[in-house]
C-alpha cells in the first residue's frame, strides 16, 4: 500500500509543481525595458550626485598632476562633461534639443559654480528619466531619425550609453575625490 502511495505522490509531484510554479509566474508582473531602465538611472544617480556633492567648492579645480594626468579634467570639468552627455544622449532618445550651451559634450560656459554644477548635473538626470519613462515595447529599438551607427539608433541603446558613459566618469570622480583624501559617500 505504501508503494502505491509514493508511486501516486511521485506522479502527482511534477504537475502540482508546475502548477505552482505557473501560478507564481501569473502573480509576477512582468517588467518593462522602462523600468529596467529606470531602476539603472536611479541607482548611479544615487551614487554620482552624492559623489559630486562630496568634494568641497574649493576643489572643484583639483586635476591629478602627478604620473601620467596631462591635459586631464578637472573635477568640475568631469561633472559638467558627465551632465553634458547625459542631456544630449537624453535629448537625442526624446527627440528633442539639448538645453542651449550644451555642445560637444560640454556644459555651457554659464555653468562655473559648484552649485550651478551639481543643478545641472541633477538636470541632466531628470533628462535621462524622462527619456527611459519614453520607452516601450513598440519604440524601444525603432531607429530615430538622424541617428547614426548600430547601438545609437536607438532610444535604448542612447540611454544604455548614457548609464555606461555615466559609470565611466563615476569612477574618475571616486579616484579624484579619494586623491583629495575624501571617501566617496557610496563607499561609506
Amino acid at each position: 500500500m505504501k508503494k502505491v502511495i509514493w508511486f501516486s505522490v511521485s506522479l502527482l509531484l511534477p504537475s502540482l509543481s508546475s502548477f505552482i510554479l505557473a501560478q507564481s509566474e501569473k502573480l509576477t508582473p512582468a517588467v518593462t525595458a522602462s523600468q529596467v531602465l529606470e531602476q539603472r538611472i536611479a541607482s548611479i544617480e544615487q551614487e554620482v550626485v552624492p559623489a559630486a556633492a562630496a568634494m568641497p567648492a574649493e576643489k572643484y579645480g583639483f586635476a591629478p598632476s602627478n604620473g601620467e594626468f596631462a591635459g586631464v579634467r578637472t573635477f568640475a570639468e568631469e561633472v559638467k562633461h558627465l551632465a553634458a552627455a547625459n542631456y544630449q544622449l537624453g535629448s537625442r532618445a526624446l527627440g528633442e534639443k539639448p538645453p542651449a550651451g550644451t555642445a560637444d559634450e560640454r556644459a555651457p560656459d554659464s555653468v562655473k559654480t559648484r552649485a550651478e554644477i551639481l543643478a545641472y548635473l541633477q538636470g541632466s538626470f531628470a533628462c535621462l528619466h524622462r527619456a527611459a519613462a519614453s520607452v516601450d515595447a513598440t519604440n524601444a529599438v525603432e531607429p530615430l531619425p538622424g541617428t547614426q551607427g548600430t547601438w545609437q539608433r536607438t532610444r535604448l541603446g542612447l540611454i544604455v550609453d548614457a548609464i555606461a558613459h555615466t559609470s565611466n566618469h563615476y569612477g574618475q570622480m571616486v579616484e579624484y575625490l579619494r586623491m583629495n583624501g575624501i571617501v566617496p559617500p557610496a563607499s561609506r
